[in-house]
């Protein structure tokens, strides 16, 4: 199995990179400042969380390394992975955790200066921060990570009508919430 790291001359062998210590290591220290950024985006700038997930993310790859298949850019494979155990995390815990979202430009349209695009982050924040965790996530994925549907059904293992119905629910509950905070 072949990579295109983004980062070296030419293909590299992940099975070589893991075999030798000082290969991986530059390797991983490569990748993980843009596995984390992903990540810590996404998690509501938790910095705990972000770090948990990272490391989890590149268990899991080295792990799962035989299945990866070279179509992408290997970071951009790490980060699907990171975005997978994200979102077990939140099957999992049912904690709350607050987002950044791309909602912000849905609601102001592109038309706020850099003061009131703040306030409106934190307003989006604190909305999303007060919706269950299924509801933040499938706001998270199709807003944030511009997913379509039907793989937001795949990731949290719905079907697409389900996913949909939940989109719809979680789209009200953060007017509401977003509403009683203005």
């Amino acid at each position: 199995m072949t990579i295109r790291a983004g980062f070296s001359a030419g293909p590299v062998n992940l099975n070589t990179i893991v075999a030798d210590q000082a290969a991986f290591r530059d390797w991983y220290e490569q990748a993980l400042p843009r596995v984390y950024r992903y990540l810590l985006a996404r998690c509501g700038h938790d910095v705990e969380l972000a770090e948990e997930l990272t490391q989890q993310t590149f268990v899991e790859a080295v792990r799962r390394r035989a299945k990866f298949d070279g179509r992408s850019d290997v970071v951009t494979w790490l980060c699907a992975i990171g975005r997978h155990k994200l979102v077990d995390h939140y099957r999992r815990s049912g904690r709350e955790r607050q987002h950044h979202v791309r909602l912000a430009a849905a609601w102001t349209g592109g038309r706020a200066d850099f003061w009131s695009q703040h306030e409106l982050r934190a307003g989006v924040q604190a909305g999303l921060a007060q919706l269950p965790g299924e509801q933040r996530i499938v706001l998270v994925l199709r807003y944030l990570d511009q997913l379509p549907v039907r793989e937001i059904a795949s990731t949290i293992g719905r079907s697409e009508k389900a996913t949909e119905s939940l989109l719809s629910r979680a789209r009200e509950a953060f007017r509401r919430a977003y509403g009683d905070l203005n």
